[in-house]
């Protein structure tokens, strides 16, 4: 299979509100993929799905080439927008929490990326910046040996100086095989770790194409061209 992710006529709607317009899509295997659009295209309803967070009314959508539940679970690493975790929480205790509930968690992955960053395994969350939080939930989702990272708005909350680390974190943390899907409004910043890009407006999918093709055909960067197809 060369999809980790596929999406046939997927429809999802809530009152007064059509968020996903008879979708189809294919993510592959083995690229950072970054998934664009503006407030309300539809991003976070079609992450959620692919989640199991929420479900389809129409269609389907596939992870690894099964409806999420369980098993998809066990192949996807997600990062939301908000943070989860408790502000009680140690990040020591949130490593052993993670591996004891992820079979495929990399403790010493972990550790590398926490003293890289220069962040304290005995801090507790509270104590913690914001931007400081949106570092651990990151380093807590790239240390599991997944297959598909759901990223969404992982740069949103990190100073200028860290995104660069924060991205090279992202790439040198995932294996060849596995799949990247980032959702972001920091199009310029991420643009240079993307191979694909999928732009999503009002529940339709509007372009997806490579990287290099859009640089290559349009003669534009993918920040350009996306604030040429959406603006107002």
């Amino acid at each position: 299979m060369d999809s980790i992710l596929e999406c046939r006529s997927l429809v999802k709607y809530f009152p007064g509100c059509l968020a996903l317009n008879s979708v189809n899509l294919t993510v592959p295997k083995g690229r950072i993929v970054g998934l664009l659009g503006p407030n309300g295209s539809g991003k976070s309803t079609l992450i959620k799905l692919a989640n199991g967070l929420l479900t389809p009314n129409a269609g389907q959508i596939l992870v690894g080439g099964m409806a999420p539940g369980v098993e998809t679970k066990k192949i996807v690493s997600y990062l939301p927008e908000r943070t989860y975790l408790n502000d009680w929480m140690s990040v020591q205790t949130m490593i052993d929490y993670f591996g004891d509930f992820y079979e495929n968690f990399n403790k010493s992955k972990a550790y590398d990326m926490l003293q890289r960053l220069h962040i304290n395994p005995g801090d507790r969350l509270k104590t913690m910046s914001k931007g400081t939080k949106e570092k651990v939930q990151l380093i807590l989702v790239m240390s599991r040996e997944a297959q598909l990272y759901i990223l969404d708005e992982p740069i949103g909350g990190v100073d200028p100086a860290a995104r660069d680390y924060i991205l090279d974190t992202i790439i040198g943390n995932y294996s060849e095989n596995a799949t990247v899907l980032i959702s972001t409004h920091l199009i310029t910043d991420v643009e240079k770790v993307l191979d694909d890009v999928i732009f999503i407006n009002m529940g339709n999918i509007v372009l997806t194409s490579t990287v290099d093709d859009i640089r290559e055909k349009e003669g534009k960067s993918v920040d350009s061209l996306f604030r040429e197809v959406f603006k107002c």
